[in-house]
């Protein structure tokens, strides 16, 4: 049996993060090269047959049960919930006195939440006229859903995960974040309060966002072996 150095903040498998540097390191890079290219396109208005394409693929499925479903499954993404969820975060993370993953959760969102607003007043996109409820007030591109979702259910998989030393206990985890961080997406969709394009450019923008922060994370944080207890 292994034992951890409780005033340590990070977990026992913390060797994890820097043998996936050179994956996270890869993939922000590769997102941001994207997001660049498909904010482009978007500014020329290249993606306008491809958002048409993908909002009736999507719409032609509608069905009251499926609406209610997608009306349930998009409040996953929703400010309340996210700021919920970090606060959570925030309290285990004390409780525990891990104040490195504190510091992770708390900038992480923080940050999210700043790139979010800050993207959004930049490209100042339009809404498309949605086919379910009322148009949001803020700007379209991209969408805050898709880039918080990513960002929130993969910072919780990335911690869960890295206190698993069962295979299958982490793939279980990553699947779940993953279809939940999708179907938030799809949702955006299906209620037509977002271009499939926003939606994109989000998971886009939450991969740099998570990429970053787990080489910063793997950077920060001294790589130890663990003894037997």
């Amino acid at each position: 049996m292994t034992g951890r150095d409780k005033s340590q903040p990070w977990p026992l498998y913390q060797n994890r993060w820097a043998a996936a540097i050179p994956v996270s390191l890869g993939l922000a890079i590769c997102c941001l090269i994207f997001f660049a290219w498909l904010s482009e396109q978007v500014l020329k208005q290249g993606t306008d047959q491809f958002d048409a394409v993908i909002r009736s693929a999507v719409h032609q499925h509608a069905s009251p049960l499926l609406t209610t479903v997608m009306s349930v499954i998009t409040q996953l993404g929703n400010w309340q919930v996210m700021m919920a969820g970090t606060v959570y975060l925030l309290l285990v993370c004390w409780y525990r006195q891990e104040r490195g993953l504190l510091l992770l959760v708390l900038v992480t969102m923080a940050g999210v939440g700043i790139l979010d607003g800050t993207l959004k007043l930049v490209f100042h996109r339009m809404r498309p006229d949605p086919f379910i409820g009322s148009k949001p007030s803020t700007y379209s591109f991209p969408s805050g859903h898709a880039l918080v979702s990513l960002c929130f259910y993969t910072l919780v998989a990335g911690i869960l995960s890295l206190r698993s030393d069962r295979h299958w206990n982490r793939v279980l985890i990553w699947t779940v974040a993953s279809l939940l961080s999708a179907l938030v997406g799809l949702s955006r969709i299906y209620l037509g309060v977002h271009w499939p394009s926003d939606v994109v450019a989000g998971y886009a923008a939450g991969l740099i966002c998570m990429g970053s922060v787990r080489v910063l994370a793997s950077l920060a944080t001294p790589t130890k072996h663990t003894t037997p207890a």
